[in-house]
């Protein structure tokens, strides 16, 4: 997948405060327009998915793209186009946060003066915590066991 850019990566009270603080600035209305469209045709993947790729082109690599196309992907179980994307986001949060880009190189000290409210920090975190569980539950899948669908 290429979204030129760059598990339910947030949710709930969390979602809301790094969507605002962070996710959302600099998204035009037009972009903001067709997530929301996304999210209202959900039950209409191709529909839906158009809204998306709309939205990545007025903005690409924008955070709120990458995480609404996360959000389809994970909840319409298609497992490797929500890896893909968690990949992006990794790489996206890393960069903006002068990070390595190979997270296993990554260290707490190197985020020491971090506090709790920076939210590109949050970002970096929420996302490889959405990869890692996509690829538990892919390799617990390909075993032949089912993850429950919510956690």
């Amino acid at each position: 997948m290429n979204l030129d850019g760059a598990g339910d990566l947030v949710s709930g009270s969390e979602g809301a405060l790094i969507a605002h603080t962070l996710l959302g600035k600099g998204l035009p209305c037009e972009a903001e327009d067709h997530l929301r469209r996304a999210g209202l045709s959900y039950h209409l993947d191709e529909i839906a998915e158009k809204h998306l790729h709309e939205a990545q082109a007025l903005t690409p690599g924008h955070a709120a793209v990458l995480i609404g196309f996360y959000r389809f992907y994970f909840y319409k179980a298609r497992l490797a186009e929500a890896l893909d994307v968690a990949k992006l986001c990794i790489s996206k949060a890393a960069r903006e946060n002068g990070l390595s880009d190979d997270w296993r190189w990554v260290s707490a000290t190197d985020a020491a003066s971090a506090c709790y409210e920076n939210s590109l920090l949050r970002f970096y975190l929420f996302s490889l915590k959405a990869y890692a569980y996509r690829r538990c539950g892919a390799a617990i899948s390909m075993k032949g066991t089912r993850l429950p669908a919510s956690s």
